[in-house]
């Protein structure tokens, strides 16, 4: 009868009740409590069915805006060969967080911690003109950084899914252009996500400026302490360009331009990252293209980067309760859940079977068909943090009634199974 129907029964996502004694912070301990992720090895998870939905939806998001912005998706390799980092400079002054291989013929290779050299050279093998710039490409990919002390789950793992995008102006003002769009781009990500982002102004270095931005997300649990001004929460992109916040080591009382009324102090998680660089990576690796006049010119670049995996444990430390996740709508692994209470009625069953056919066409549902305790049943809705329940229980349902329940504001009504269909097909 439920061919073709996403029966949680069928679903693979083991939850638990269990709390894990090493998950120290609450993502780690409401993904793996999920189901969805299960740890290989040190700071090194696989995903599970419900996490990767919830990237999928993520990287979605990250895809539409950067090919709005006129970026080019690629997929470069995990596996690059050592030449590329010795020819820019940074093979050895990496360090240890760089894991590096040889090949059976004593090749050296290393697994890609990030890629700013492999999209040179892809750039420089094919674009020889000025007329190919702008260009920008960026992929959504596993990388692997062997950090000394991985914890806090995917938080800070050592292999994690990040997007990273690479851009190539012919010269300052182009590149400027470039930053700042994909700068806007990022904040409509993150509100796409149902996300705040508050940009924090970076560490530059040698080039000067304020071309270095980090995206920050508030959260009780993060690692940094922002300073800012309390508009950054309801500020326009453009706003959002000119106004940063700061973190706790460069807050200066005395120097901030933010009056004592306005200044908001939160905790918060980095997801993602903005940096110019000039032509760093293009005069180390000889990459140069012709100007209109038939002169050299190397291009100016930068780099974009948004943690994906990161993203998730981010979202999860921002939105939850003490039963479990709260998933913002547009990341959510579904739309709805419908909860059948007792399996072994035939008229809850009828009702669930109606209802899940009247609105998957619309949304995505999960259909939990557990022959297991109301108690469990519920409990596991809230743990998953789907943001709407469609509860069918044997006493209403002689009534033609169901509930409806909203994960985040906990608000449950009573509602007839009609009506919860026209809720969600309309």
């Amino acid at each position: 009868m439920f061919g073709g129907i996403m029966l949680f029964s069928k679903f693979f996502a083991p939850t638990s009740r269990d709390v894990p004694a090493d998950a120290k912070i609450v993502s780690h301990r409401l993904m793996l409590r999920s189901g969805m992720i299960s740890q290989t090895a040190s700071g090194i998870y696989c995903w599970l069915p419900l996490a990767v939905r919830v990237l999928d939806k993520i990287s979605q998001i990250i895809c539409d805006e950067q090919d709005g912005i006129g970026a080019n998706r690629v997929l470069f390799t995990t596996i690059q060969p050592a030449d590329l980092w010795i020819e820019s400079g940074r093979y050895d002054a990496y360090g240890k967080e760089m894991l590096r291989i040889k090949d059976r013929k004593e090749g050296n290779f290393l697994y890609s911690p990030t890629n700013e050299e492999q999209a040179t050279d892809v750039f420089r093998k094919y674009v020889k003109s000025y007329r190919g710039l702008p260009t920008m490409l960026y992929q959504i990919h596993w990388k692997f950084r062997d950090e000394i002390r991985p914890r806090f789950g995917v938080m800070r793992g050592r292999e994690f899914l990040m997007k990273d995008g690479y851009s190539f102006d012919i010269d300052f003002e182009s590149a400027k252009r470039t930053y700042d769009n994909v700068f806007k781009s990022y904040i409509r990500i993150f509100r796409r996500i149902g996300l705040t982002p508050i940009p924090v102004q970076a560490d530059s270095g040698a080039i000067g400026g304020n071309m270095s931005h980090e995206f920050q997300i508030l959260a009780e649990t993060g690692e940094s302490t922002l300073y800012y001004d309390k508009k950054l929460l309801t500020s326009s992109d453009d706003e959002l360009m000119t106004t940063f916040a700061v973190t706790d080591e460069k807050y200066d009382p005395k120097e901030s331009a933010v009056h004592e009324k306005d200044l908001q102090i939160s905790k918060g998680i980095e997801v993602g990252h903005v940096f110019y660089f000039g032509t760093k990576y293009s005069k180390a690796m000889n990459t140069f293209v012709l100007d209109e006049k038939g002169e050299k010119v190397f291009p100016e670049m930068g780099s974009y980067g948004i943690g994906v995996s990161r993203l998730v444990a981010a979202i999860i430390e921002a939105s939850h309760d003490d039963r479990g996740i709260i998933w913002p709508e547009a990341v959510a692994p579904f739309d709805v859940v419908i909860l059948n209470l007792h399996v072994k009625n035939s008229k809850c069953c009828d009702a669930a079977s109606e209802i899940y056919g009247a609105i998957s066409s619309r949304k995505e549902v999960l259909y939990d068909d557990r022959d297991i305790t109301v108690g469990e049943k519920l409990a596991d809705a809230d743990l998953i943090g789907i943001p709407w329940q469609i509860i069918i229980g044997k006493n209403k349902i002689e009534s033609e009634i169901v509930e409806l329940k909203n994960r985040k504001t906990g608000e449950a009504i009573e509602i007839s199974r009609s009506e919860v269909i026209g809720r969600f097909v309309r």
